[in-house]
């Protein structure tokens, strides 16, 4: 090939004694969608933060258009066409669509150095989102009154005003919903017709197949092939990336049905919400399936005490539990693993240590009510090692470990905690494959020593391959509860969006 846009030779990064990239090597085609996968941890984001010059390497060659370069900071990288989309959206929600567009880049009059050209900037932002499929007279509203998928397209508008030749795009569909997703997914190819490379990160083998042309697999920091999409099987991707064959995608291990061990009666989310009642038995998971919307999170956060109810009554074994707050919820024994675990699971500046056991700190004070370090360094570092937390190192805060692996704090988190009742929401939203199953075996063996598990998860079969029996939600209503030899995607995809 001869249109390489950008080639990355050796490339080795390492943070203290933390090799994280050893050698890895990427070539980006021109009108390709170039797909980076690995586990968390493999060195995906790192290799990232190079190109952007975020990072410097350590050692290594970089090319663009087939000449050397250094690329020193992030303005370097734009300035010569890199532009990236994270998942984390760089936006802000005041301001309106243009001026999310043009911010920091702004376009003045000439001879009037102090006056914005906002005409020209309307303008030009119009252009955009009618070349991406939009209304053109978003431009002017504010940013907060769009959904999730027209967000990550003024991203991309964001990214084109900058004439940019390589687009990174991080997980750029873990929060949108099938629609929003589609039109992505037309978008990305639209603009691989044009020329413009991609450089596409997920976790999601599905929509790898559809858009990718070719994949650079890493592993432990290593850059173990390139392979062409179309020629390979998905099953070949996963045992390169995890350098194991996964035999089974979803570990379901069947238990026998036991006695209610969790239970809602007339439970109203709000006062508009119809009454849920439920009862939950040990030795079973069981799913909540539902579009986005459809009052979920908002049932889960109900029951954990972080929101408000308007009326009904939790039983734990038989018994009513009063919880009006998280703090009662944990004394009940109640573990909430959240959908957002960076702002609401995790306290990024603090360590492994103090995440682990913060809810539960009153188990490791001593007589004199002072905290037994030790204890909590022990507990922590017993964590590690169960659930191969990683880099190994209970002391580092925790922002510094990838996503799947801060998943894994979040649910050590839980575990110190000796919950009965253990609520899943959207426990594998993106993390990687080898990742998931080590979260569904953890199901398994929750089930097993008598915990009681409810998965939120909008992955069809996610629910289908891991639960027992599947709860439809659909405007805070309950709409199905199906054993799992009666659910289907049909019949669920029904009950989510025409109720009962």
């Amino acid at each position: 090939m001869t249109d390489a846009l950008l080639e990355m030779k050796n490339i080795t990064k390492s943070f203290a004694n933390n090799h994280v990239l050893k050698g890895v090597n990427l070539e980006v085609q021109k009108g390709e969608v170039h797909v980076i996968l690995g586990e968390n941890g493999a060195g995906k984001s790192t290799l990232i933060k190079i190109i952007t010059g975020a990072y410097s390497m350590d050692d290594g060659e970089m090319y663009w258009e087939g000449k050397p370069i250094a690329i020193k900071n992030p303005l370097e990288a734009m300035a010569i066409g890199i532009a990236t989309i994270y998942q984390e959206l760089n936006l802000i929600p005041e301001l309106t669509v243009y001026e999310n567009i043009f911010l920091g880049r702004e376009k003045k009059n000439r001879g009037k150095m102090s006056l914005l050209n906002k005409k020209e900037m309307i303008r030009e932002a119009e252009e955009l989102l009618e070349r991406l499929g939009q209304n053109p007279k978003l431009a002017t509203e504010p940013l907060s009154k769009l959904g999730m998928g027209q967000q990550q397209l003024v991203e991309i508008a964001k990214a084109l005003t900058l004439d940019a030749k390589v687009l990174i795009m991080d997980e750029p569909t873990s929060s949108l919903s099938g629609k929003e997703v589609e039109e992505l997914y037309k978008i990305v190819e639209q603009l691989r017709e044009e020329g413009i490379a991609i450089i596409f990160i997920s976790h999601r083998l599905d929509e790898i197949r559809r858009l990718g042309d070719r994949i650079t697999v890493l592993r432990d920091g290593f850059g173990i092939a390139t392979i062409d999409v179309a020629t390979t099987e998905t099953d070949y991707w996963i045992e390169l990336m995890v350098g194991r064959s996964l035999n089974e995608k979803f570990p379901k291990k069947s238990f026998n049905r036991g006695d209610v061990s969790f239970s809602l009666k007339d439970f109203k989310v709000t006062e508009e919400t119809p009454p849920i009642n439920l009862d939950i038995h040990y030795g079973e998971i069981v799913g909540i399936s539902g579009l986005v919307g459809a009052g979920r999170t908002e049932l889960a956060r109900a029951i954990f005490g972080a929101d408000k109810r308007y009326s009904g009554k939790i039983f734990i074994d038989g018994a009513v539990k009063k919880i009006h707050s998280p703090r009662q919820a944990i004394d009940a024994g109640i573990a909430f693993i959240t959908e957002d675990r960076k702002t609401e699971g995790l306290v990024l500046d603090l360590s492994m240590i103090l995440n682990v056991c913060l809810p539960s700190m009153s188990k490791f004070r001593s007589p004199l009510k002072l905290l037994d370090l030790k204890a909590m360094h022990d507990k922590a570092q017993e964590y590690m090692n169960e659930l191969q937390i990683r880099p190994a190192n209970i002391e580092l805060n925790a922002r510094n470990f990838s996503g799947g692996n801060q998943q894994k704090v979040v649910i050590a988190k839980w575990l110190c905690t000796n919950a009965k009742v253990f609520i899943f929401d959207e426990p594998t939203r993106g993390i990687d494959v080898g990742a998931k199953v080590e979260v569904y075996r953890l199901m398994n063996r929750l089930v097993d020593e008598g915990a009681t598990v409810i998965m939120i998860s909008s992955d069809l079969p996610e629910i289908l391959g891991m639960c027992d029996r599947v709860l439809v939600m659909r405007e805070g209503k309950l709409t199905a509860d199906l054993p799992i030899e009666q659910a289907t995607q049909e019949v669920i995809m029904k009950a989510a969006t025409l109720g009962a």
